[in-house]
């Protein structure tokens, strides 16, 4: 019998992701997510909530798929947050430990990544032939707000941190902000129907730092502006992703002083924003390549861990060679 598909399951702070790929055609065969349960009115979830929504959503979820699991012969997990030590989250245990029981059960091969190598992949699933290292990556999400040289290596990718936030992430930013706003959590979706370009009339504070920023200042001055009741939602709303794309564009200028790329990969919940992505390539497209996952895979999703063995795969036999 034939082993040709890559399972990918990825357990984040608010998704259940678990998706297949045929690794002979890199025909996606199936993605599915589940948004875990987040009360009103609240700003995330507990790990230990997300850590039992996760158990009970992955069995569902591998319900659906009408596969014979036997052909499957990889099995790829996001293990950790980051490639960095120490780096961890319960959440992620949940798909790790279901990844090393299907592997036992199916005779696949299990590889553990970090959940940002999978955002990263998701991003290049076009593009990973022809992106020139190292590149640089805008990680933007409600748990991560980082800038990293990054390149391909023999197993996933390198990262060096070069720039982010020192205190809250541009997603906490949003919302923090929206749910004050009285939009339901997470708030980036809704808040975005609201942008509108002439509706920036606020004067906003000078960006704090250079590589490195601050961002909880921008948060109790937009709050302030909203229970001032003299700005409408739309002037708001604005004026808050105007700034974080004025944050993205001065840490990417401030970036390159230093260092060379000439592409730009930006993933993450965040840059599924229409409004950064239209604006940040207007501004760079000239300078950079400038790459962004597909809308549906910007935000957490298991597709990224398939596809890394993919490009692990053709790195080492075909790059390398």
């Amino acid at each position: 019998m034939s082993k040709s598909y890559i399972l990918g399951i990825d357990t984040s702070a608010y998704t259940t992701s678990v998706s297949i790929i045929d690794m002979n055609d890199n025909n996606i065969i199936y993605d599915s997510r589940k948004k875990l349960n987040v009360p009103k009115k609240s700003v995330g979830l507990r790990q230990q909530e997300a850590v039992f929504q996760h158990l009970g959503n992955i069995p569902e979820i591998l319900n659906e798929f009408n596969i014979n699991f036997n052909e499957i012969h990889i099995i790829s997990v996001s293990s950790k947050p980051r490639n960095f030590e120490d780096s961890y989250m319960p959440v992620f245990m949940v798909g790790k430990n279901y990844g090393q029981v299907l592997s036992k059960s199916c005779d696949a091969k299990l590889i553990e990544y970090s959940h940002q190598e999978g955002h990263v992949s998701a991003a290049l699933i076009d593009y990973y032939k022809n992106i020139k290292h190292p590149f640089l990556t805008i990680h933007i999400s409600g748990g991560t707000t980082e800038f990293l040289l990054t390149k391909k290596v023999k197993k996933g990718f390198e990262f060096k941190i070069l720039g982010g936030t020192k205190d809250i992430t541009f997603g906490q930013l949003i919302d923090r902000l929206g749910v004050f706003m009285k939009f339901p959590f997470p708030s980036g979706k809704k808040m975005e129907e609201f942008i509108n370009d002439k509706n920036n009339v606020i004067r906003m504070p000078k960006i704090s730092g250079n590589t490195y920023i601050n961002l909880s200042g921008i948060e109790n001055f937009l709050k302030d502006k909203y229970i001032s009741k003299k700005y409408t939602n739309e002037e708001i709303i604005s004026s808050l992703f105007d700034y974080i794309k004025k944050c993205i564009l001065h840490i990417i200028k401030e970036i390159n002083k230093d260092y060379y790329f000439n592409s730009i990969v930006i993933t993450g919940g965040v840059s599924s924003n229409n409004y950064l992505r239209y604006n940040i390539e207007k501004q760079l497209s000239k300078d950079f390549k400038i790459i962004f996952p597909n809308i549906g895979c910007s935000t957490d999703n298991a597709l990224g861990n398939c596809f890394l063995p993919v490009m692990d795969r053709w790195f080492n036999e075909i790059k390398s060679n």
